[in-house]
């Protein structure tokens, strides 16, 4: 049982106040901002995170900055994330997680250069959510359960462990009741995944729906998916990944669509049946 979460002084950074945010999501413990005593790096009820200078479970230690200039990207979240079981999970499914490992072990210019974008776009693509939160969390050296921050820092971590304790159960609810289709147009094939409506729903189709394409491998294969409306009867239409050849706005003038956005990604029908479903794909279909 962890009794106390400590943390380094000083400006923060998102990789440790994460990790903060999931032990105190499972334990509850108080926040203490400060350098660790011998003591608190060898009590295992201690958990000490982004600092001490050593990595070791065992007794709750979760620092990486001694680890070698080669050693693959590691933050402290994937250190914490790695102790709770989750890291297999967080690596599939959380997107955010490699760029944050990157950024804080190797810094904004290799990171730029690993997602392939000008090192502008890394500060660009910068939350004033984030920094409210990270300077927020500097100034404190302590926090406890009660106070507005620390219970911020609790959703954060709760929502998180949320995310990865179900995404298991939506993918197998997914495999459970998803249809593929090949729809032909042309001389072409539309890969398009469907996902009936079922009592009681699965959660966020949207989100069910693209955890099951990337864990079976489906990325390169879907074009198209089909999923229940959350407003309505009828179904949602969408491109997957934003496929280049899908333009749902050519369909916003057809009777049984009400709402097509105009960059064209997605629409919403009141039709059911499939085989109008498959017309409505074919009919947004760049030939």
């Amino acid at each position: 049982m962890i009794r106390t979460i400590l943390t380094h002084p000083g400006s923060a950074h998102k990789d440790d106040l994460l990790a903060v945010s999931l032990f105190v999501a499972t334990y509850g413990a108080p926040i203490l901002r400060r350098d660790p005593t011998q003591g608190e790096l060898d009590d295992p009820s201690v958990a000490v995170i982004d600092v001490g200078g050593e990595h070791d479970p065992s007794r709750s230690n979760f620092d990486h900055h001694h680890f070698p200039r080669d050693h693959v990207p590691t933050c402290s979240l994937s250190l914490v994330l790695q102790a709770l079981g989750l890291y297999h999970d967080a690596a599939q499914f959380c997107d955010w997680l490699e760029p944050a490992e990157w950024f804080d072990s190797r810094g904004p210019q290799q990171t730029a250069e690993r997602l392939g974008v000008p090192p502008l776009v890394v500060a660009q693509l910068s939350s004033p959510i984030d920094a409210a939160l990270l300077r927020r969390f500097a100034r404190e050296q302590e926090l406890a359960a009660g106070d507005p921050l620390y219970e911020c820092i609790r959703f954060i971590g709760e929502d998180l462990l949320e995310q990865l304790s179900v995404v298991r159960e939506r993918i197998a609810f997914v495999r459970k009741h998803a249809e593929r289709w090949s729809v032909p147009t042309g001389d072409q094939l539309i890969e398009v995944l469907f996902l009936p409506r079922t009592d009681p729903p699965g959660g966020d189709p949207g989100d069910s729906i693209a955890d099951y394409i990337r864990a079976e491998g489906l990325q390169a294969t879907i074009a198209a998916i089909v999923y229940p409306d959350g407003r309505g009867q009828g179904y949602g239409l969408g491109r997957f990944q934003d496929h280049p050849k899908l333009d749902f706005s050519r369909v916003e003038e057809q009777p049984d669509v009400h709402f097509a956005h105009k960059t064209g990604f997605m629409c919403k029908t009141t039709a059911t049946a499939p085989s109008r479903l498959r017309e409505l794909i074919v009919a947004a279909w760049r030939s």
